[in-house]
């Protein structure tokens, strides 16, 4: 894979034979420095990634590297080898147990390289106007982790994750399976409870399907051959706490990805999208509302609204995600700006039929969330159906009273 800029490699030392495998990758220019040097050459050569080994790692030089390149445009992939996780700056990508198999790195770099290329395109066609996201801090924010795990680890990772981001939690391999099918999922964490030969069998199918095989995937307290087609997992043994410091910036560059993607489906939508959650914007929502009711009404075809009400902004947005996701193509969606809402509009659909639809798709929602140790709920629903002599603010009005009522 070839990169617009070199990979440095930073103290490789006697792990040379590093440097070789990305250069046999077709990895080019491949330049390697040492640790006094660093910073220097990535001022002057402007790479691609950085890739840098822990041995004779000073603490300082690398706090200066990563603070170096932690906003750079476009983003530069800082792959940290066989570092303690829980010491690494938040936008270093720790990577472990290299061992004889270096072409995990070599997949792993062209994972980050993927996330790069994406941010650079963003870059070229988004509005002057308009501000470029950052890979670090925020992205975490409405990032959601798939916990899986039923032994006596899962509060304390359940705790762990969710003091950073949104836990999905998934007692068995089916469950994870029904959430990775149905929801946006930014990282995989796969705790104890589990057999070798399951959690091998889970691995298989991972690498296998092209949808989540670049998903991180985080296995705790498992010795298993790194043989799998996973660019982003890593086999993590100790605390909660380390297993989440090794979890983080994986899934963080993940949830960078699928902002990028985002931001560059509501530029090709000429704006009309929410690149938060994938839904429309709420002036694209009451224009595409408005024309709805009017063909509506003048074909005499039903319509109808749900209300989906959430306690939290962060249970919003995952809602809404899922809504994207889910609803029919015929169907439209936005987040509310004034409360935490989110409309669906369900159109030639009469109301006991869109209440069912309602239903199912809270019942989706409806999922085991942690933000640190408190448990959130599913959504609050209301629906509303199309009368002849409805407008856009009228029904909107009875949909709002039907969700005051519902709450009482």
């Amino acid at each position: 894979m070839s990169q617009p800029g070199p990979v440095i490699a930073v103290s490789i030392g006697d792990q040379a034979f590093v440097a070789q495998a990305l250069r046999q990758a077709g990895l080019f220019p491949i330049i390697e420095t040492d640790w006094p040097e660093a910073c220097a050459a990535a001022v002057e050569l402007d790479p691609a990634a950085v890739v840098m080994a822990a041995q004779d790692a000073p603490a300082d030089a690398l706090e200066s590297l990563a603070l170096l390149l932690a906003d750079r445009q476009p983003y530069v992939p800082l792959i940290g080898i066989d570092f303690s996780a829980d010491t690494l700056p938040e936008n270093v990508i720790p990577f472990s147990k290299l061992g004889g198999h270096p072409e995990r790195l070599v997949a792993r770099l062209n994972s980050s390289l993927r996330v790069r290329s994406l941010h650079a395109t963003l870059m070229r066609r988004l509005p002057g106007s308009q501000q470029m996201p950052s890979p670090n801090g925020e992205t975490t924010r409405d990032a959601s982790v798939l916990l899986i795990g039923r032994g006596a680890t899962h509060p304390e990772l359940s705790v762990a994750l969710g003091e950073e981001m949104g836990v999905v939690g998934a007692l068995s391999i089916e469950a994870a399976a029904k959430h990775l099918n149905t929801r946006e999922i930014n990282g995989i964490v796969l705790g104890d409870g589990f057999t070798e030969r399951v959690t091998d069998a889970f691995l298989t199918v991972l690498s296998e399907d092209a949808r989540f095989r670049n998903l991180p995937v985080i296995v705790a307290s498992y010795h298993l051959a790194s043989s799998y087609q996973l660019p982003n997992l890593e086999i993590v043994s100790g605390s909660a706490a380390r297993v989440a410091a090794y979890a983080l910036p994986l899934i963080r560059q993940n949830a960078f990805e699928v902002r990028l993607g985002r931001m560059l489906q509501s530029i090709e939508a000429d704006g009309l999208l929410d690149p938060r959650t994938g839904l429309l914007t709420w002036e694209a929502f009451e224009r595409d509302l408005t024309r709805a009711i009017r063909d509506a009404l003048a074909q005499g075809s039903a319509l109808s609204v749900t209300r989906f009400t959430f306690e939290a902004e962060r249970t919003r947005v995952d809602g809404a995600r899922i809504l994207s996701r889910l609803m029919r193509k015929t169907d439209f969606g936005a987040s509310c700006p004034d409360d935490l809402s989110i409309l669906a509009v369900f159109t030639e659909t009469e109301a006991r039929a869109a209440q069912g639809i309602a239903r199912r798709l809270a019942s989706v929602m409806r999922h085991t969330t942690y933000r640190g140790q408190e448990l959130q709920t599913g959504p609050d629903v209301a629906t509303a159906a199309l009368l002849p002599a409805d407008t856009v603010d009228a029904l909107l009005s009875r949909l709002r009273q039907g969700v005051r009522r519902a709450a009482s």
